[in-house]
């Protein structure tokens, strides 16, 4: 863990410090304020696989470019209101996990992840990839543009891959390849396709890509996880983990988290993921940036493997 004087400046910093839990306090960020939000008000929508051609077109996408290290993606905009009948600002557990929102820890992975292929540590060519709480699902398309065979999105409301996942990946492929119009469409030779659904259940159907056996058989599993700003809630980080375990391949599969070191007011952030991650003991983290940039709290990559 970086100390506290490697967390200061405005730049992006690199590193390759190992993980060691100690306490922090941070500026509360948005809609996490609300300590009562730790409990869920109702339970979660059924696990479902989405189809490509459910997207709605009654609901109005706009579209804006981001340019990220030389590399633009196209983030889309949809009307929180519109889609699940809520402000822009609410969040609602067990109904609604923000996924409408552009986060930007999401943006801070797509960094880290440019880096690490232009320093030759990584390659999404071949790989089977999983993105966790997709949202607008940019880390997910980078990997798809960047040669991934398959690429499955997950969020938990089906309402958020239907209205904001799926048309912001047909704008972002409108140049490179056919828009997706079925399930499991090939695009550039790729395997692409939707999950919804809580993370305690969700694993049943990341099939065939995810090994359901206790012993968790070697080359089952996705090649790269990747997640950004899903460990802000306390309550949900051992379910979080227990999902990597079943979906990450064994021996060398590799998990990209991005997210802030603290969520004021839900207990959650990287130091208590990672918390969980070192009580098991079967996998290592390293931690590859850290972002102050002084539009909220600390922001951390970090970067997990099997031991």
């Amino acid at each position: 863990m970086a100390a506290a004087n490697s967390e200061q400046g405005n730049a992006q910093k690199l590193s390759s410090e190992t993980f060691q839990l100690f306490s922090s306090s941070a500026s509360g960020f948005g809609i996490f304020d609300d300590a009562a939000q730790q409990v869920p008000a109702t339970l979660p929508p059924p696990c479902v696989e989405v189809i490509a051609s459910e997207a709605p077109s009654s609901v109005k996408h706009n579209v804006d470019s981001v340019n990220l290290d030389g590399v633009t993606l196209l983030k889309g905009r949809v009307n929180t209101q519109q889609v699940f009948g809520l402000s822009n600002s609410d969040l609602v557990p067990g109904k609604y996990e923000g996924g409408l929102k552009l986060w930007e820890g999401s943006l801070d992975l797509i960094k880290v992840l440019c880096s690490d292929i232009k320093n030759g540590l990584i390659s999404f060519s071949g790989k089977r990839v999983l993105e966790v709480g997709c949202g607008h699902g940019l880390p997910g398309i980078f990997a798809l543009l960047e040669g991934a065979a398959a690429v499955h999105f997950q969020d938990f409301n089906a309402e958020v891959l239907r209205c904001l996942t799926i048309p912001n990946l047909n704008a972002n492929l409108s140049g490179e390849s056919q828009a997706l119009s079925s399930n499991s469409t090939i695009c550039d030779k790729a395997e692409v396709r939707f999950f919804a659904g809580d993370w305690s259940g969700i694993d049943k159907l990341l099939l065939p890509h995810v090994s359901t056996d206790a012993d968790h058989n070697h080359g089952d599993g996705y090649d790269f996880i990747l997640m950004a700003e899903t460990v802000y809630s306390i309550n949900s980080l051992q379910s979080l983990y227990n999902l990597i375990k079943k979906c990450l391949r064994q021996p060398d599969g590799v998990l990209y988290m991005a997210a802030k070191k603290y969520y004021f007011g839900v207990g959650g952030g990287t130091r208590r993921f990672l918390s969980v991650v070192e009580k098991d003991g079967v996998m290592t983290s390293s931690l590859v940036a850290v972002i102050t940039d002084g539009s909220s709290n600390v922001r951390e990559v970090w970067k997990l493997a099997y031991k």
